[in-house]
């Protein structure tokens, strides 16, 4: 027995991510690609708008932005909130399962951007001893 299979039976989890056509796959690639990731740690810290999450996600643009919300709205991890004012008003916020989620993303980035030092040092000494700098 693998242990990948060791895993899932020990945990009795009824999906395992590393076969290739659980749908856990696609909900961890929502969560981990670039754009979802940083939606969920964005709205971590509360609800936003469609505009106040495109500038809080530096770069995203708005087409990769709407996919993203549509994405992790689907998987249930977002929940948009449409209220019929004029001009319509959109809120995004995270379902409890989305939250869940944020908090360990938002751990990882907080360990992440702690070690960056870490990380250029390694980079450039990788860097130096290919000869690429």
């Amino acid at each position: 027995m693998d242990t990948t299979q060791e895993r899932t039976e020990e945990q009795n989890f009824p999906y395992n991510v590393f076969a290739k056509a659980c749908p856990s796959r696609g909900t961890l690639e929502h969560v981990t690609g670039r754009w979802g990731g940083l939606t969920l740690c964005a709205l971590h810290d509360g609800s936003l708008r469609f505009n106040e999450l495109r500038r809080r996600v530096d770069g995203v643009s708005e087409k990769m932005l709407s996919q993203t919300l549509h994405a992790l709205e689907r998987d249930g991890l977002v929940h948009r909130e449409a209220q019929p004012t004029n001009p319509p008003r959109v809120d995004y916020e995270l379902t409890p399962l989305g939250r869940g989620i944020a908090e360990r993303l938002a751990e990882l980035v907080g360990f992440m951007e702690s070690r960056m030092d870490d990380v250029l040092a390694a980079r450039t000494r990788y860097d130096e001893t290919r000869g690429a700098v």
